[in-house]
């Protein structure tokens, strides 16, 4: 079974015995957060593992594709070298960030690309989160093509001349994001959005170990991803191919790029995705909103179709995620059980950071059975993997975790040296939230008797 499975069936009979949890007590006040220097996690790619026939058919749905389902007519990408421009209030881990980025495109998906002080190609713009949302509401950040700026944004958002799929070639391109929010999530936001302003349209549920996902995983390119973006630019391919000619031309140049992935063979040439929209519209739901607005039916609802279509990909340890945290509160045994069998699957895939994250709540219901070492142990298996990855919040969630079970266990000294540990990643990770996210853990306290339970 391994230790996640014993631990989560001793929760599910902890959690059975005693009842649901109520919602975790709240600080009154957080305390300031140590003077410590803020680490710039680096994050460490992993090759990509699987076969080269997988690889060639998730590039052309991925290129070929818009996430809203509408076919993009030709490939399209960038001639000659690109530049690129930071605008508006920058902080210094932003500059660092996107220097970091710009020499593993050069260097890992062999793309000529530079920064410039000003008016670059890609132009990558900081403005409130606030200003963004009035028109985008549900995007932490996005990228449009064809425009310079948020004002040229505005009075063209609603024409062709921002649809991906009307290009024949990439051009000027304008990448948004927040101004006032944690340095990790404008990072991620960095990778993300000049991933797609350079190669691919569209994210696949389907697919575990990329950034063209919308579960939010990844918040660096993978391997896979550089994969893709170096096929993307490959000589064998131009602007202006269609889906059925690059399908002839990708098993060349993939395999030359990725001898080890073997041979790719013949490549559909139409889209190959097999999931419904209802999936999708189940998981944006999932995503999105108050508790109270059906997001746990979405979630059970994209699990039950999940399991109805076979699958044994992200697609169903997703919905089973989802449906595991938004069970938490109302159903913990269901909970555990849900978020087990999603990282049973992504064990399968060989998905570490997904595992790490079931890992984070298993721990965190431990906490609350009063589970002080099972606690310890996953957090103690995860934190390497959030490290390679370059997740702060993670690191820093699963020290404070670690921190609240040593100090229950008597260990104030071990558990003072995590607390400051974790508050160098929270700053990153976290920003201006990080004291209220340490505080929040610190007080997920054994769960009460059913006598007193509300």
């Amino acid at each position: 079974m391994g230790l996640r499975g014993v631990i989560a069936a001793a929760l599910v009979a902890a959690l059975a015995s005693c009842g649901a949890p109520g919602p975790a007590p709240r600080a009154g006040n957080t305390a300031a957060m140590p003077d410590v220097a803020m680490r710039l996690p680096t994050s460490v790619p992993t090759p990509p593992r699987r076969s080269n026939a997988e690889m060639g058919r998730d590039y052309l749905d991925l290129v070929f594709m818009l996430e809203s389902g509408r076919e993009v007519p030709v490939l399209t990408r960038y001639e000659g070298r690109v530049t690129v421009s930071l605008e508006g209030t920058v902080p210094q881990t932003t500059r660092r960030d996107l220097a970091d980025l710009l020499a593993r495109l050069r260097s890992e998906a062999g793309i000529d690309i530079r920064e410039v002080p000003e008016a670059g190609t890609i132009r990558v713009i900081s403005l409130p989160r606030k200003t963004m949302q009035n028109y985008v509401p549900t995007a932490a950040c996005f990228v449009a093509p064809n425009v310079s700026g948020w004002r040229d944004y505005l009075s063209a958002r609603r024409s062709e001349r921002v649809d991906w799929a009307s290009l024949r070639a990439r051009g000027p391109a304008a990448i948004f994001i927040p101004s006032d929010t944690a340095p990790q999530e404008v990072r991620d936001c960095l990778h993300e959005e000049l991933a797609q302003a350079l190669g691919p349209l569209n994210d696949l549920y389907r697919l575990s170990d990329t950034i063209f996902n919308d579960d939010n995983f990844h918040g660096t390119l993978t391997g896979f991803d550089m994969l893709m973006l170096r096929l993307h630019y490959a000589p064998e391919l131009r602007n202006g191919m269609t889906r059925p000619e690059a399908a002839l031309s990708v098993p060349r140049a993939i395999q030359r790029l990725n001898p080890r992935g073997g041979p790719a063979g013949a490549l559909p040439m139409q889209y190959s995705d097999t999931t419904p929209r209802r999936f999708t519209d189940d998981i944006v739901a999932a995503l999105g909103g108050r508790r109270d607005t059906g997001r746990r039916s979405a979630a059970a609802d994209a699990t039950g179709l999940a399991v109805a279509m076979g699958w044994q990909d992200n697609r169903t340890a997703f919905a089973l995620y989802s449906l595991g945290r938004l069970s938490l509160s109302d159903n913990p045994p269901e909970a555990v059980g849900a978020l087990a069998e999603a990282a049973g699957i992504w064990d399968s895939l060989g998905a570490r950071i997904q595992v790490a994250h079931v890992d984070l709540y298993i721990a965190g219901l431990a906490l609350q059975t009063d589970a002080l070492a099972e606690a310890v142990a996953l957090a103690d298996r995860s934190l390497p993997v959030a490290k390679a990855h370059g997740n702060a919040a993670l690191v820093s969630s699963l020290l404070a975790m670690k921190a609240a079970a040593l100090a229950r266990m008597g260990d104030a000294d071990g558990a003072g040296r995590l607390r400051l540990d974790s508050a160098g990643w929270a700053r990153y990770g976290f920003g201006s939230q990080a004291a209220q996210r340490m505080a929040d853990i610190a007080e997920l306290l054994p769960e009460a008797t059913p006598q007193t339970r509300r």
